[in-house]
């Protein structure tokens, strides 16, 4: 199981851990307060209260050769860089890391910073499609104006009939299903969406946009 920590439980750093967290991936989440702890603790199993620039608090939570951090860490633009120092001290491959401003982001990007987000431009859904590498979607450019994508049902896709999903994506179509293991490509419009069923999707490059920030 893939493990991806998230340092930092502001409005933006609790989404996108509670949102990994109905995935198959194990999410380590942390915070300096002990409020924001007990909220995520809902939602995951390994929610701890550290100093994220102290190396040996991260050490002992587990936050050491990973493939995937997210550091959300909010106006402490002080505690931001040196979070990802102590990261990068720790072998932690790709680490992205929330700015603040343009400068904010270029330091961060100079000390190791693997991609820097400016979540207030970008949604969060749109962050962990685009950021959490193949746990959830993917996408095939299929021409320079049409795309495939891939994704595995989520909280707003499941229990819907596919007609109603074909319906409210009306430039987006479903080709195939994959349910308890098995592909169909003869759709039942009328099959009902189950918890981990996989989707793939075709249209216009134009409307993805749109269908992300509604799923």
């Amino acid at each position: 199981m893939k493990t991806v920590a998230v340092i930092g439980l502001g409005k933006f750093g609790f989404y996108i851990a509670k949102s990994l967290s109905r995935l198959d991936v194990k999410v380590i989440a942390v915070d300096n307060d002990e409020k924001k702890v007990q909220e995520i603790s809902e939602y995951v199993d390994n929610a701890y209260i550290i100093d994220s620039t102290s190396k040996q608090a991260l050490e002992e939570v587990g936050i050491y050769n990973l493939n995937t951090v997210i550091v959300s860490i909010g106006e402490n633009i002080e505690a931001s860089i040196l979070t990802v120092m102590a990261l990068k001290d720790l072998n932690n491959q790709n680490i992205i890391a929330k700015a603040i401003t343009s400068t904010h982001g270029e330091i961060l990007s100079k000390i190791g910073a693997f991609k820097v987000i400016y979540p207030e431009k970008i949604a969060g859904r749109m962050l962990v499609k685009k950021l959490i590498d193949n746990i959830t979607v993917e996408e095939i450019d299929v021409s320079n104006s049409i795309k495939m994508i891939k994704l595995v049902a989520n909280e707003n896709l499941i229990f819907k009939k596919i007609i109603d999903i074909e319906n409210e994506f009306k430039n987006l179509k479903i080709i195939s299903y994959k349910s308890d293991g098995n592909w169909f490509l003869n759709i039942d419009s009328n099959y009902k969406i189950k918890k981990d069923d996989l989707l793939v999707f075709l249209g216009e490059s134009k409307y993805t946009k749109e269908f992300y920030s509604k799923i």
